[in-house]
């Protein structure tokens, strides 16, 4: 649900690069290419009218506080769906903002049996946040327009094309991949958000909180002692279980586990991975626990995270990679 994106925004922080720049270029050089932001791009333009052009327009949704927000228009219009679904009735605050999706805290529709839900809604950016990513793409089944899985082969060739239809892929069947993989953590027992829809860039799942805050991340937490090695061994079997579902979380740390009412609750599966598809997932697993493991070293846990990661390796899948 909350994710933490330290990427630098060129486009947020380059205009007085630019005014200085241009005040001694000469007549001789050319005039540079000015970069534009990734939600002007044609492509998701048409995408996100695509999205809104799929909401019935027999009910109006028009929260009052995303009328001052400055993507106020196609937030509502990724959301609208949910309140036609009588899923949601209202929007109550942002719960968590980064540069790859905004979290809403919303009011839940009576018969949704939730007093709160949480809406995620991705902007089309955050597929150009995620650094270094070919473990991620090379680790994943990618589906097509009728959600068949496609072939290695087939997404690598289309989705390395630059055109609409690419682009268009690439947002569904990385927002739907994230949104199945957290359905099936939930229902093999995964400590994580129960999702209850998805609908083209948003999705809406159980809200950790109530309407006067959200949850704290795990780091904003100081920990009594005796609680600190329950949640530590509860983390660590989350992570088997996942492991058992074919799934390593890709990027865990304190910064996307919640903390509520004594448990920790994990989010954020947009980079989730198969372990089946590559053996670079190994180093992934490590990654997560020993994160896992640095947090909680300050309350007297000590825990060896390289072993752990080739434990749970060698108990799903065999010899280890070389």
């Amino acid at each position: 649900m909350y994710e933490n994106n330290d990427e630098f925004d060129f486009e947020e922080n380059s205009s007085s690069f630019v005014k200085m720049k241009n005040k001694y270029r000469t007549k001789h050089q050319p005039k540079p290419t000015r970069k534009t932001s990734y939600e002007s791009n044609k492509d998701v333009q048409l995408w996100l009218k695509e999205q809104a052009a799929d909401a019935s327009a027999s009910k109006e949704f028009h929260p009052t506080m995303l009328s001052s927000q400055r993507d106020g228009p196609w937030i509502q219009s990724s959301l609208s769906q949910f309140y036609e679904e009588d899923l949601i009735s209202d929007v109550l605050y942002i719960a968590k903002s980064g540069k790859e999706a905004s979290v809403f805290c919303c009011v839940a529709h009576p018969s949704s049996g939730y007093d709160v839900l949480a809406a995620k809604v991705y902007r089309p950016r955050m597929f150009r946040s995620l650094r270094n990513d070919a473990v991620y793409r090379q680790s994943r089944v990618v589906v097509d327009e009728h959600k068949k899985a496609m072939s290695n082969s087939r997404a690598k060739r289309v989705m390395s094309r630059k055109n609409t239809k690419a682009r268009a892929l690439q947002v569904s069947s990385w927002i739907g991949y994230e949104y199945e993989t957290q359905m099936q953590l939930y229902e093999a027992g995964v400590h994580t958000p129960k999702p209850l829809s998805h609908i083209g860039n948003a999705v809406l799942m159980e809200y950790l909180g109530d309407r006067e805050r959200q949850a704290p991340l795990l780091r904003e937490v100081a920990l009594e002692p005796e609680e600190a090695r329950p949640l530590f061994t509860q983390i660590l079997t989350d992570i088997e279980l996942m492991f058992s579902c074919n799934r390593v979380h890709g990027d865990l740390s304190e910064y996307n586990i919640l903390y509520w009412e004594g448990k920790v609750i994990i989010i954020d599966f947009a980079q989730a991975v198969d372990p089946r598809h590559s053996p670079a997932v190994l180093e992934l697993l490590h990654r997560d626990i020993e994160r896992v493991c640095t947090f909680f070293a300050p309350y007297g846990i000590e825990a060896n995270a390289r072993e752990l990661a080739y434990e749970i390796w060698l108990r799903y899948m065999g010899p280890l990679p070389e």
